[in-house]
């Protein structure tokens, strides 16, 4: 059974930060700063110790590597209302968005369409339309290429149209990045990109896909419901309150 907990555990997998320590069943996460998931601890499980003493530990991580500390949690579940309760407040100032919701969808294969190739390897047009201005770091080309990751990309009048990133971990398919250049837009690169992932996935044993999209998107979760995707859970970002987890070596 595909719980909440389990699925966030394998999406962090999917998505692997540079360093990754445990706090209990915990996971604490640094990449340089590039994305939440990857720069905050997944509160999945028991700590090991009681959860206002497990932030304190979060507090310290973040400030010894120079991020701002910051917790991804199931919404609703035990360790949200906790972390609530310890004094921490949803980061409603997170860039893309502190709600997100978990899609999950069965694999179905597709033809395959004219310009659309999953590579193994990334190309330069894939950097360039994936990662956005001030993105491009040692650290996000490490998170982008880690674990076994196909690299979805299209190419029309020459050039890269779309691009979309797909993980494999644990039989999932965890898709990612998807971008169509904006003069590309309105013919139907999204879903060619998707279902051309999706037919790479199960050919490399996957049987269900995963993505993560911001609540607020409506754009995306119209794409996506449209691509047989329907919510599985949803998990929130949590930030100390102000004045509250200072830098004990400031």
């Amino acid at each position: 059974m595909n719980t909440p907990e389990t699925l966030e555990i394998a999406c962090s997998r999917a998505w692997p930060p540079l360093v990754e320590e445990p706090l209990g069943n915990w996971r604490l996460r640094w990449a340089g700063g590039f994305t939440g998931r990857a720069n905050s601890v997944l509160a999945v499980g028991d700590a090991g110790r009681p959860v206002a003493e497990a932030l304190r530990a979060v507090c310290d991580f973040a400030h010894d590597r120079g991020i701002a500390p910051m917790a991804q949690v199931v919404r609703d579940s035990p360790n949200e209302r906790a972390i609530a309760a310890a004094g921490w407040v949803e980061a409603k100032g997170h860039r893309r968005g502190h709600e997100v919701v978990v899609l999950t969808a069965p694999l179905v294969t597709a033809p395959p369409v004219p310009g659309v190739v999953v590579h193994d390897r990334p190309t330069p047009g894939w950097w360039e339309l994936t990662l956005a201005a001030g993105e491009d770091t040692p650290a996000a080309r490490r998170v982008l290429t880690g674990g076994t990751v196909g690299y979805g990309v299209a190419t029309l009048d020459g050039g890269t149209a779309g691009v979309v990133r797909g993980a494999l971990v644990d039989g999932w398919l965890h898709v990612g990045r998807l971008e169509v250049d904006p003069a590309f837009r309105r013919r139907g690169l999204a879903s060619a990109l998707m279902n051309t992932l999706h037919t790479w996935g199960a050919e490399q044993g996957a049987r269900r896909a995963v993505l993560e999209v911001a609540e607020a998107n409506s754009g995306a979760l119209a794409l996506y419901a449209g691509l047989g995707y329907a919510p599985h859970h949803r998990y929130r970002y949590w930030v100390p309150a102000p004045g509250s987890c200072e830098d004990s070596t400031s």
